[in-house]
């Protein structure tokens, strides 16, 4: 389905929609203020989503700061439950951030893919995250009052290496085989072959992570928060053994990130037997006139779903399908 309209009005709008039924939250927004019109207190999200002989209704809703997510009519306990129900890959201008980016946007695109994959991945991750919280208000109390906090301060570290290891294990074991289909999109999009290349940095690639955080209660007391766990982990891209933040070209940058993406999408299709919704934003912007075309012939192929393309011109759009142009459904903004 093709978007079109100048910008400013709307496109994008309206892929981050389909995107908040998806995942309950905005891909572009950090907080649901953002979200809400100017002078109003809320807004109201509805739409059929369907899975392999099955239509179902998802209803977001927000009103007066109050969050609700229903599936059917039956609203959700935890948000979390929903992640993984109806499966999406977004391709945006500011994923450039991915690789040019501090580490903290590498793994939000990694937890974003494996929640959707595994659910007891986000289970350990909002755990993790919840006892980290609980473990720096420690340190920090602990160099202010300077009582002696070690027992509960242990309490905690077990329950960082409870959650904190199955992280780093997923973690590990998906990179392996999905770096070779990154490389094979990449020597696709970019119509030429060069190495590409993610490796896994983190702490516990060093030992034992309860080990590690009791070797560190010195160091992390006189910091006042926690300095090794997932929450530090990294993904560094390689070009042709360099790292692509400072080597790559532009247009090689995009290769890559097209190529992860994309990756994603096709882990995420054989995981769940059925093809995520694909959103394209502003794809003819970013991209050279070869590399939409290899684009465009792949996502019109047999093993892609509904994919959702904005553009600026709706000639542009047809012009990229060719003889294909009749598959398309145009909506005007």
């Amino acid at each position: 389905m093709g978007i079109t309209g100048r910008n400013g009005s709307g496109k994008t709008n309206l892929l981050d929609a389909i995107y908040y039924l998806c995942f309950t939250k905005s891909y572009f927004s950090s907080t649901e203020a953002q979200n809400v019109l100017y002078h109003t207190n809320g807004f109201r999200l509805e739409g059929q989503l369907e899975r392999p002989g099955k239509a179902d209704k998802v209803v977001c809703t927000l009103k007066d700061g109050k969050k609700d997510v229903a599936l059917n009519d039956d609203s959700y306990d935890k948000f979390s439950r929903h992640i993984g129900q109806f499966p999406a890959v977004m391709i945006a201008p500011d994923d450039a951030e991915i690789i040019l980016g501090g580490s903290e946007e590498r793994r939000r695109w990694l937890d974003a893919l494996l929640s959707q994959l595994h659910p007891g991945y986000l289970e350990h991750l909002i755990a993790y995250q919840k006892v980290l919280l609980q473990r720096n208000g420690l340190l920090k109390a602990i160099a202010e009052t300077g009582q002696n906090q070690d027992a509960l301060l242990e309490i905690f570290d077990d329950q960082l290496a409870e959650h904190g290891v199955p992280v780093f294990e997923a973690r590990q074991a998906f990179l392996g085989p999905f770096i070779p289909r990154v490389q094979a999109l990449y020597d696709y999009l970019a119509g030429t072959h060069e190495v590409v290349d993610i490796k896994y940095q983190s702490h516990l690639l060093d030992g034992d992570f309860r080990r590690q955080l009791i070797h560190n209660q010195l160091k992390d007391k006189a910091l006042q928060r926690t300095s090794a766990g997932v929450h530090r982990d990294d993904l560094q891209f390689l070009l042709n053994g360099h790292p692509m933040k400072s080597s790559a070209s532009q247009g090689q940058r995009k290769s890559f990130l097209f190529a992860l993406k994309l990756a994603q999408y096709e882990v995420i299709r054989q995981y769940k037997q059925f093809p995520p919704l694909l959103l394209l934003d502003d794809v003819f912007e970013k991209l050279d006139q070869d590399r939409v075309s290899r684009l465009i012939n792949l996502v019109k192929s047999d093993g892609y779903g509904q994919v959702f393309i904005t553009d600026t011109h709706a000639e542009r759009l047809l012009a990229a399908f060719g003889a294909d142009g009749d598959i398309i459904q145009l909506i005007h903004m």
